[in-house]
């Protein structure tokens, strides 16, 4: 009992955990990424997907093509010198307003970075997509979540009938010349070694145009379970662990998402952190940058102790 009333304590005051040692938080170095909620419906219903995402599930409600358009309005003005705009979901390719959005994202300027299943969606789009790989060429990235090498293993998370129609959307992706990275799970507990070798070999036999041996090319993900009992991360955590406040995530990025009956969409600290009161930061991008305390699970077993990073 001792213990679990420990780990229900933790994570409650934005300064101070449980134990009554003072919280770490990150300071804003800038806004190197600013990241782009389209919206929470999916086409998939995944075993674990930290924002429940599925075809029912509109939490987030599509955000609009001039809502963002504003936002990228806020960063020309600005100082903020943002060199990347990522788009996640949900499914982003289900937002009516999506090709707009890219559109307008790598018009100004930036590098664009898109989360997608390479499912039906994206393929629903494909002649706007190619239109703006010949346009754009590599400033348009194509993030594909292939959860394991093995299809059972992805099937295991995605659904029984969900490798398949990836792997041809992958394949098509590959062969029409995007810049194309993978997203991983590390859920089974293979060291990344493993991990690499094997995804290194279904890239060659599907001759996928991807270095499974690169670290941004594919991006091997710690699990998030709320469930779990993690540490708290305390200032002096940095200094034991060897990590940095400015090396994490929402020290150099932010995520705009619309909820579901807002008039606005408004700003959060955090892609991982969608529905957390705690970490919404206001309407616009120059309210945001402030410093976030790092007050939630998935910030000591995603970000700090995981090393997870979103961006590219």
């Amino acid at each position: 009992m001792a213990e679990i009333i420990a780990r229900d304590a933790k994570f409650a005051d934005p300064t101070t955990t449980a134990d009554g040692k003072p919280r770490a938080s990150v300071a804003p170095t800038g806004l190197t990424t600013l990241w782009v909620n389209t919206g929470t419906l999916c086409n998939l219903t995944c075993e674990n997907c930290y924002i429940e995402s599925s075809p029912t599930n509109d939490r987030l409600a599509y955000i609009s093509r001039a809502e963002v358009r504003a936002y990228l309005d806020e960063i020309a003005g600005s100082d903020l010198e943002t060199e990347e705009i990522g788009f996640t979901g949900g499914e982003p390719f289900m937002n009516p307003d999506i090709m707009g959005m890219l559109e307008d994202s790598l018009g100004a300027g930036h590098r664009v970075l898109v989360l997608t299943n390479a499912m039906r969606p994206m393929m629903k789009h494909a002649r706007g997509l190619l239109a703006l790989g010949s346009r754009y060429g590599d400033a348009l990235t194509l993030r594909v979540s292939v959860d394991h090498f093995e299809p059972d293993r992805h099937r295991q998370e995605r659904g029984p009938r969900s490798w398949r129609p990836m792997m041809e959307g992958l394949r098509w992706l590959s062969e029409s010349g995007f810049a194309v990275h993978i997203a991983g799970r590390t859920r089974w507990g293979e060291d990344e070694h493993t991990l690499r070798a094997g995804f290194a070999a279904l890239f060659a036999a599907e001759e996928i145009a991807v270095d499974a041996h690169d670290p941004a090319s594919l991006v091997l993900f710690p699990e998030m379970d709320t469930s779990a009992d993690v540490p708290e991360i305390t200032t002096e955590c940095w200094d034991l662990l060897g990590r940095r406040p400015e090396d994490q995530m929402c020290a150099s990025s932010r995520m705009v998402v619309k909820r579901r009956g807002a008039e606005t969409p408004e700003v959060v600290a955090c892609t991982l952190l969608p529905y957390d009161e705690r970490f919404a930061m206001g309407p616009t991008l120059a309210s945001s940058l402030r410093p976030v305390a790092l007050n939630h699970p998935h910030c000591a077993k995603f970000c700090v102790l995981g090393g997870g990073s979103c961006s590219a």
